[in-house]
This record gives C-alpha cells, sequence and structure tokens, in this order.
C-alpha cells in the first residue's frame, strides 16, 4: 500500500444500530473497489471486518475493524465499529480518529435507537456525518415518511443527496440530486443514465441550492437573484455546509446489490473533511509542564499519534493501533510515550486491513497505522517526538455500569485467570477488574452481561482458560443503635505463667465509622495494656454478631478495669477488649446495614412513568428530577445496591436502549427488619 499525501485521505467511521448493514456495507465498498474479489457474508463468517471468533460464531461484531481501501486515487480508512450498546467503548475510540462518519440505517425499520446514539456522539464530538439508507430493496419503504422522521428526530440539517427509484424488488437505484442523472443497477453494476420523465426532484434539488447558499454571502446574492450555480460552486458550498455540520447529506442504496456504493465513495471525497480540515487543521495538547501545544496536521511537524485501540494475540503479543496527528512514524524510530514518560522503539510498523497486516516504511499525518510489541503504551496514549513533546487529551470511554463475579472452573487457573483478565483489561478499557477484599470476589465490570460473557469466552478462546461468571456478593454492614456497657474478662491459668486482663467498655452509636476513647483513671488498667485493648476492638470489629460482617459507626470508651502484676499482658487484654465486643454488640440494639447507590438515570419522557415505579419497586428514593440539552430527564435517585445488580439490563428492557444511567457510593443505611431477618439467615446457613 503506497504512502498518500493528505489531502487523499479520509478516515471514516461506519455506525448504526445492530443488524442495519454496517459490514455488509464494508463488504460492497471493498468489492466495487475491486479490494476483494467476492463479498463474505456475516452468516458464512467469511466478512474483512468481522474476523474475530466470537464474531463469527454470534453473527454480529464486536470489534472496531480497521479497514484500508485504495479507490480512484484517494485512500480512504473505515473503522467498522459494532452496532450493540455493550461495545460502544469501540465507538468512542473510531470516532476520536475519524473525521467523519456514514450512520448505516435499515430504511425497513427508520430511526432505531443505536442511530440515536451514534447521532449523539457525532454531535458531541462536532462531526460531519452522512446517512446511508440500506435495504431500500427490502419490503415497502416510504421515503418520504422516513425522511420526515429522520427531520423529526435530527432537526432540517438533513438534506436528501438521492431519491429513490422502485420500491421492494422493484428499487432499481435512485436520482442524484446533485449531479442531477440516475444511478441504475443493471443487474451486475450501477451505470448512469438520464432522470426518469415520471420523477419531478426540482422542489428537492431547490432545498439542496437553498443550502448552498446559505454558505457564502457571494451564493445568497446570486441565489436571490436567480441564478444557477456552477457545479463547483455547488460542491465548495455543500462541502462547506457538511464540514460546519449544517448539512447532514442522505443517500439510498442496497449494500447487498451495491447500489449507492460509488456514490458513497464520492460523497466522502467530495463533501468529507480532509485529515487537516477540521479545527483549524490542528490538533491541541499540552506539554510535560502542563502548558497548551499546538500542532498542525502536517508531516513536516514533529511526530505525535494517539493510540485508540488495543489488540492482545496470544501468538504476535499486543498490537497498537493509533493515528498519527502530526509529522512521520518510520520503521525502527524511538518515540516518546508521554502519558507513561517512558521511551519505546518501534520495531515495525504496518497498516491493517482486518486481521491482514500490510508492512509500511512510514505512515504520515493524517494516516491511521498499527505496529506490535510497544512494552508501556496503552489505548489513549500520546506517542511523540521526546524532544517535541505533547499530550492529547484521554478517549472518554464510558464506565462500566454491569458487575458479576468471575471464578475459573479449575482452581488450579486462578492465577492464570486473573492474567488473563489483565490482558482484556489492555484490549477493552471499558472492561474492569477488581477484587473486593472484604468477600475475596473477583469481580469483573463492564456495559452489559453480553459484554462480559464474551470477555469470558475470549479467554477461553485465546488462553484456554474455561471461566464462569458468579453473582456479585453484596457487602453488608453491622452497627449499633443502643448502647451498653460490659465487662470483658479474659482468664486463663494452665501452669506457669497465666493470662489475666479485665476490662469494661462503654458501646453507643457514632457518626465516625470508628471512635475509641481512653477514659481510664486512677491506672487501673495499666497505660502499656490500652492499645492492645484498641487492637483488640479493631479485630473484633471484622466480624459482627448479628451475621459477621463488619461493623461500623460505634464509639467504645474503656473506663474500668482491672490487671495482674504477673499473668497481665497484651494478650490478655486484647482477648478480653474482644470478649466485650461481642457481649457489648448484643445488647446494644444491633442492626443490619446495606450499602446505598447514588443514581443519574437519563431517560426520554414517554418511559418516566415506567421508570419512576419501577424505582419504587425496587426501594428507591427519587431526590430530584432535571433535564438535559437534549430534552431528557434526569432522575436523582438513592437506591440499595442489592436491589440494583442487574439494572443495566432492566433498564434497557424498559427503555429500548434509551436510557443510560450512573452511580457511585453514597453511604450504607439500615436494612428493613423483614428482609435484614432474610439475609441474616441465609448468612447464619451459609
Amino acid at each position: 500500500m503506497k504512502n498518500y499525501e493528505i489531502a487523499k485521505i479520509r478516515n471514516i467511521s461506519l455506525l448504526g444500530h445492530r443488524g442495519s448493514g454496517k459490514t455488509t456495507l464494508m463488504e460492497a465498498l471493498l468489492y466495487i473497489s475491486k479490494t476483494i474479489d467476492k463479498m463474505g457474508t456475516i452468516e458464512d463468517g467469511n466478512t474483512v471486518s468481522d474476523y474475530d471468533k466470537e464474531e463469527i460464531r454470534r453473527v454480529f461484531s464486536i470489534n472496531t475493524s480497521v479497514i484500508p481501501i485504495e479507490y480512484g486515487d484517494g485512500k480512504y480508512n473505515f473503522l467498522d465499529t459494532p452496532g450493540y450498546f455493550d461495545f460502544v467503548g469501540e465507538v468512542e475510540s473510531a470516532v476520536r480518529v475519524s473525521g467523519s462518519s456514514v450512520i448505516v440505517l435499515d430504511a425497513t425499520s427508520g430511526v432505531e435507537v443505536g442511530a440515536e446514539k451514534a447521532w449523539r456522539i457525532l454531535e458531541e464530538k462536532k462531526q460531519p456525518r452522512i446517512i446511508y439508507l440500506n435495504k431500500m430493496d427490502k419490503g415497502y419503504i416510504n421515503y418520504e415518511k422516513l425522511l420526515y422522521e429522520l427531520k423529526e428526530k435530527f432537526g432540517k440539517k438533513i438534506a436528501p443527496f438521492c431519491i429513490p427509484i422502485g420500491e421492494k424488488e422493484e428499487f432499481k437505484g435512485f436520482v442524484n440530486v446533485i449531479e442531477m442523472k440516475s444511478r441504475i443497477f443493471n443487474g451486475v453494476e450501477c451505470e448512469d443514465r438520464p432522470i426518469p420523465d415520471f420523477m419531478d426532484v426540482s422542489e428537492v434539488r431547490n432545498l439542496l441550492m437553498e443550502a448552498v447558499a446559505e454558505t457564502d454571502e457571494e451564493l445568497m446574492e446570486k441565489y436571490f437573484n436567480g441564478e444557477e450555480f456552477t457545479t463547483e460552486e455547488i460542491k465548495r458550498g455543500l462541502h462547506k455546509g457538511v464540514v460546519n455540520g449544517d448539512v447532514v447529506p442522505v443517500i439510498v442504496g442496497s449494500a447487498v446489490q451495491g447500489i449507492g456504493i460509488h456514490t458513497l465513495f464520492k460523497i466522502i471525497n467530495d463533501y468529507m473533511p480532509l485529515p487537516n480540515e477540521m479545527f483549524n487543521g490542528e490538533r491541541i495538547g499540552k506539554n510535560l509542564e502542563g502548558e497548551e501545544v499546538v500542532r498542525k496536521v502536517d508531516r513536516e511537524e514533529p511526530f505525535s499519534a494517539i493510540v485508540f485501540k488495543t489488540l492482545v494475540d496470544p501468538f504476535i503479543g499486543k498490537i497498537t493501533l493509533f493515528k498519527v496527528n502530526s509529522g512521520v512514524l518510520k520503521k525502527d524510530m524511538e518515540v516518546f510515550n508521554i502519558n507513561k514518560n517512558k521511551k519505546e522503539k518501534i520495531s515495525q510498523i504496518f497498516f491493517l486491513r482486518g486481521n491482514k497486516q500490510e508492512e509500511a516504511l512510514e505512515i504520515a499525518a493524517g494516516d491511521i497505522g498499527a505496529t506490535t510489541k510497544l512494552q508501556y503504551t496503552q489505548t489513549g496514549d500520546t506517542l511523540c517526538d521526546k524532544d517535541n513533546p505533547i499530550q492529547y487529551p484521554a478517549i472518554n470511554f464510558p464506565a462500566p455500569c454491569f458487575y458479576s463475579g468471575v471464578e475459573p472452573a479449575e482452581k488450579a487457573d486462578d492465577e492464570k485467570l486473573s492474567t488473563c483478565l489483565q490482558r482484556m483489561m489492555e484490549e477493552d478499557p471499558t472492561f474492569k477488574v477488581y477484587r473486593n477484599h472484604e468477600t475475596k470476589q473477583l469481580l469483573i465490570g463492564g456495559l452489559g452481561e453480553k459484554h462480559l460473557y464474551i470477555i469470558i469466552c475470549k479467554i477461553k478462546n485465546k488462553f484456554g482458560v474455561h471461566a464462569v461468571l458468579t453473582d456479585p456478593i453484596v457487602s453488608y454492614r453491622e452497627t449499633i443503635k443502643g448502647q451498653a456497657s460490659v465487662q470483658g474478662k479474659h482468664k486463663k491459668q494452665s501452669g506457669g505463667a497465666g493470662q489475666y486482663g479485665d476490662v469494661f467498655i462503654k458501646f453507643e452509636h457514632s457518626e465516625k465509622e470508628f471512635e475509641f476513647i481512653d477514659d481510664i483513671h486512677g491506672g487501673v488498667v495499666p497505660k502499656s495494656f490500652i492499645p492492645a485493648v484498641e487492637k483488640g476492638l479493631l479485630e473484633a470489629k471484622e466480624k459482627g454478631t448479628l451475621a459477621g460482617y463488619p461493623v461500623i459507626n460505634f464509639k467504645a470508651t474503656l473506663y474500668d478495669g482491672s490487671y495482674h502484676p504477673v499473668d497481665s499482658n497484651e494478650i490478655s487484654f486484647k482477648q478480653a477488649a474482644i470478649l466485650a465486643f461481642r457481649k457489648g454488640m448484643e445488647e446494644a440494639k444491633p442492626v443490619l446495614l446495606e450499602p446505598v447507590l447514588s443514581m443519574q438515570i437519563t431517560i426520554p419522557e414517554v418511559y418516566l412513568g415506567d421508570v419512576m415505579g419501577d424505582m419504587n419497586k425496587r426501594r428507591g428514593r427519587i431526590l430530584g428530577m432535571e433535564h438535559n440539552s437534549y430534552g431528557e430527564h434526569v432522575l436523582n435517585v438513592e437506591v440499595p445496591q442489592v436491589e440494583v445488580l442487574k439494572y443495566a439490563l432492566d433498564l434497557r428492557a424498559m427503555t429500548q436502549g434509551r436510557g443510560e444511567f450512573s452511580f457511585e457510593f453514597a453511604r450504607y443505611e439500615e436494612v428493613p427488619e423483614v428482609l435484614a431477618q432474610k439475609i441474616i439467615a441465609s448468612r447464619k446457613k451459609d
């Protein structure tokens, strides 16, 4: 693959709802460009972009694949992203390095939630986009109604560049309103033909010309004077409108039949931004001192690149995918990872197409490439020239919202599983692993149940380790509501030196997690033994008397005791304190506490009643409600953790995938008596 100047490169993400046909469209782009001889299908498991074992087995994408295509005199780096919500992190990283996107819609299904989410991500990034209405040859499609739905969802910037000719199996092509000609599928390929006599596209054409006029004062004046725009003026005006986000082209086609593919290439080339066009052709970061630094997207600038994806291969090792923002990366160069403050040696560089590598001598600004065996580098890191350091903002990955326990099927694989999970974290920044030191349970977190299950399957496929998912264990606590003054006396005589420790301790509730007060007078307990009393209480509070959970929010006041001049020692007073603790907890009205989460739930208004009603059933408290910039409701809620362990699945089901939530630990609260008795009984049974 040859090197291309910046003006000839386009970086494009393919986004959309699952099943909309993104991967099939990718195959059509590869086939029409003569990159492949025959289109693969997801059903046969032979597509270029879905090469992972789990993708082939499940017949849907789970990873972003980089697919460079040489077409005409340019290079198009496509990033084929998954449509399932569990893998939205893949979308975030792809959009970060693409200058534009194609939102693929299944025309038979209309605007689905995956398209809405893709649109929102692009709006936040201010990224130009095209809408490709796929499957125009399937079922009855009311094109005007579909356009109306698009404008209702996304606003007036929606601009039809194409009008379909025919419906269902009679769909044969479309009118290109920009070029005022039709593209007809002749059974083998699409060819240019005159616009059919029965079609009047003047109204749509006029709307587009109005959009052209609004991009430039001179063009506006020409439009009002009734003058025709030249082809170059139309192209320039629409390019400006698309790049500024004022115009979103809508085209139609059928990826399976290859309809609309040449037109898609042409619209990307003519109207999507060059790699050095957006944001004045500059990328902003910070140097080692935290000062703002600007790099122009130019091969003459010092080298810098952002790492947007990491692949873990059990044989090759770690594959690092990056986009060069400035300068040139060459084989055997030494680069600086500013995030880790480490140097990295680039042994080889290559272009990836799916899982196929094509060696490169250099990769210049605006292009996407890969390398292997970097020691320190992770997704989101910036690689740069050591003498001209720059750190780009991190990629904004969503935090895990679904947690599960995990354990090896074979106990002997315990350590190996931990290593494999760490490798998976390198590959997927939305996946987290940690051990709950209280419950000793190994927990993994992700964006949904499917996400975690696929991680487990990947570990088995790549490393041969079989693991199983388990329910998370809730970390309850105990406390006391009353007070009790008790004696703890430890006395032991077994020949020779004995053991003797005697303490009187008052236990009561406290707002602090643990308070120890020394209120001894007259030396009834020698000062040298008082630390042992506190140590005994600290040890004892890790296991309460109700159900064996740690005890919090109590004060222990040591106010009396006695000692033996020979038999007393630190161990004796520690044991006396433990005895006093157990007795005091039983007498001071112990209660069970549960962790309560603070949650923010974002939902469209239509689901408000269902979500609020469901939250009430979960013992949740709605503290307030706001609106975001999209007109959605944002609920501020507090709810017991045990009630929302699988809330990611439930909210998705209630809102057809449109609801989102985030959470953090708030505090511990008393468990209602009826529930507490069940938890205590279950704990004692275990």
